[in-house]
This record gives C-alpha cells, sequence and structure tokens, in this order.
C-alpha cells in the first residue's frame, strides 16, 4: 500500500475551509490502496496528530516518525487553499523533495495564482477576459481616470488571493479607495477589473495521460451581491445548479475554454475555471482554480456526482496518472 500524506490548513485566509476540505477527501481515498496521513501545514510546521498527540514531519526528507514507527510518503496530495498550497511554495519543496504530488508543478501553480499572469498566459488562446488593471502598492490611486477607463461597477480584487477574500464590487469612484485597500490587506498587488454582466458558471476539469474530462457545468447563484466568502462558505447564501440550464452551445464553448485555459497554464490534476455568461451567450472568465474546494457543498464533488462518478474514482486517478507520468 502506498502512503498518501494529506496537506490541509495553511497560512491564509482559507485555512480553515482547507481543513474542511481535507476531512471531506480524507474520507474518500480508497483505504485498500492507500495509507493516508492527514499533515497540518502552518508555517513551517507540518503537523500529524494521533491520539492527542502531535508530530511532526522532518522536512530535510519529508518523513514521519510515530514513536518506532518511520513513514516515508510516497505521494503527497496538497488539499491547502491560498499560501502555500495553491502558490508554488508546496510544490517547490516536494519538487526539491522528489515527492510526486497532486497539483500543478511549481511554476505553473504560481502562474495561475497571480490573477494578472494567468490572463496574460491564456491571451492569445481565444478565452474571452474582463479589462483590468494593476496596481502595486507604491501607484497612486486615481478613481476617476480608473472609472473613466473601466465603467462602474467595478470588481477590486487581490491579485494573489482566493475565496473572494479582500473582494469589492464598487458602484462610485468615492468608494474605490476603500477597495483598494482592503484587498491590499490580502496581497501586494491589486486587480481592477470591469464588472462584466451575466450568469457566474463553474467547470470543473481533469486531464490524465488518457483522458480528458470536463464535467457537467454548474450555475452559481448568489444571494449576496457577487459570489464572496460569505455566499461561498454559508449554507443557504447560494444557489448552485448542477447541471446548469444552458444550451449545448453555450456548455460547448465553456467545455472549449475551460480546456484551453487549463493547458495554457499547464495545468496538471484536478482543476476549475469559473467564467461569466453574458446574455448574448458569450463566457469571459474570471480565474482558474488549482485547489478546488472540496469540502460536502463545494463544487466539484457536485459535478463528480452528476457525472456519474465517485470522489473516490477521481481521486485514486489523480494519484495513479501522477505516479505514472513523474
Amino acid at each position: 500500500m502506498k502512503n498518501i500524506a494529506l496537506l490541509a490548513g495553511g497560512n491564509s485566509s482559507e485555512r480553515e475551509i482547507a481543513l474542511q476540505s481535507a476531512a471531506q477527501v480524507a474520507e474518500a481515498f480508497d483505504r485498500e490502496r492507500y495509507n493516508v496521513w492527514l499533515i497540518d501545514v502552518y508555517g513551517r510546521r507540518f503537523t500529524y496528530r494521533e491520539g492527542g498527540e502531535e508530530y511532526y514531519v522532518d522536512l530535510n526528507d519529508f518523513s514521519l516518525t510515530i514513536g518506532d514507527r518511520r513513514v516515508e510518503s510516497d505521494f503527497a496530495y496538497i488539499m491547502i487553499h491560498g499560501t502555500p498550497g495553491e502558490d508554488g511554495h508546496i510544490q517547490g519543496y516536494l519538487e526539491m523533495m522528489g515527492i510526486p504530488f497532486s497539483s500543478c508543478d511549481m511554476v505553473s501553480s504560481v502562474v495561475t495564482f497571480d490573477k494578472v499572469t494567468t490572463k496574460r498566459a491564456v491571451a492569445d488562446t481565444g478565452v474571452r477576459l474582463a479589462k483590468g488593471i494593476l496596481l502595486r502598492e507604491e501607484d497612486w490611486i486615481a478613481p476617476d481616470q480608473i472609472v473613466a477607463e473601466l465603467g462602474l461597477p467595478l470588481f477590486v480584487k487581490p491579485n494573489a488571493s482566493g475565496s473572494s477574500c479582500g473582494v469589492t464590487k464598487v458602484k462610485s469612484a468615492e468608494e474605490l479607495p476603500e477597495a483598494v485597500f482592503k484587498a491590499f490587506d490580502e496581497s501586494s498587488e491589486v486587480l481592477i477589473e470591469e464588472c462584466i454582466v451575466g450568469r457566474e458558471m463553474a467547470c470543473g476539469v481533469l486531464v490524465t495521460a488518457d483522458r480528458e474530462y470536463l464535467f457537467p457545468i454548474t450555475e452559481v447563484i448568489a444571494k449576496n451581491e457577487f459570489f464572496d466568502y460569505e455566499a461561498k462558505y454559508t449554507a443557504g447564501m447560494s444557489d448552485e445548479i448542477t447541471p446548469a440550464d444552458i444550451t449545448p452551445e453555450v456548455a460547448e464553448k465553456l467545455h472549449e475554454m475551460t480546456l484551453a485555459a487549463y493547458k495554457a497554464c499547464r495545468c496538471k490534476g484536478l482543476a476549475r475555471v469559473d467564467f461569466i455568461v453574458t446574455p448574448e451567450g458569450e463566457p469571459y472568465m474570471i480565474e482558474i482554480n488549482t485547489i478546488p474546494g472540496m469540502s460536502g457543498g463545494s463544487i466539484v464533488p457536485k459535478q463528480i456526482r452528476a457525472a456519474g462518478m465517485t470522489m473516490t474514482e477521481i481521486l485514486t486517478l489523480v494519484i495513479e496518472d501522477a505516479l505514472c507520468n513523474q
């Protein structure tokens, strides 16, 4: 049996959500094939808990010693949203240790965690993108100029963050500075984007050596003004319809753009690509999530079930494909 290190937690605002996702994933592994060790990552401490005791991973070789047992992991399944699980830090460390893992490699993780860099990577693929302006901490905020260029309303986002942490929908130039400062609390760069009016859609994707899996599309209907942190993780604050009530033509466009974005960013493993579809049926990509939420209420597990598959099947596919193609 292979030893799987399930990496959870992390250092970002998404830590608790990542722990919930990991707990759900831990229940879905095929226990006839894998021994699973849930490791809570926080800063430089990688902690395994058993029987009320804590044991620490030796970061020199990624091994775990429990009493007289020494556990060496054959594979790492990354279930950390935000830093350090989606931004390339964990991936770089695992690559140095020679441990195969479930997600994009270090370079692709860096690209997809940075919203502006993601847009540049997919710009020549035919995927539609909202117009935007990047601000750094030293930049002067000129609200009237920004509004003149992008119109109203606007979305102000941390350039490197997830789960809509620090995101604000801005309806006037006067609201812009406060929204920018809020976003800077999450990231050293801020992306201001035009608002694309339409329906929000999400498409899960997994590409293995043998097959491309494009899951049934989900429409997200938030009770708030947009699919913010509260709407994502509070029961009753959003409706998620899988499969989405859209035409076959729109579904085909979404699947084509999902695959184009995934391949342009050289993604690996399970991912989710989010879109806004205009009333005219034209999709605009919002972002790529390379460690999509996997808790009980998350979108991708619902899509997997709608496709007639199980979480156990998908996790096994991800692990075995990565091990065969390392």
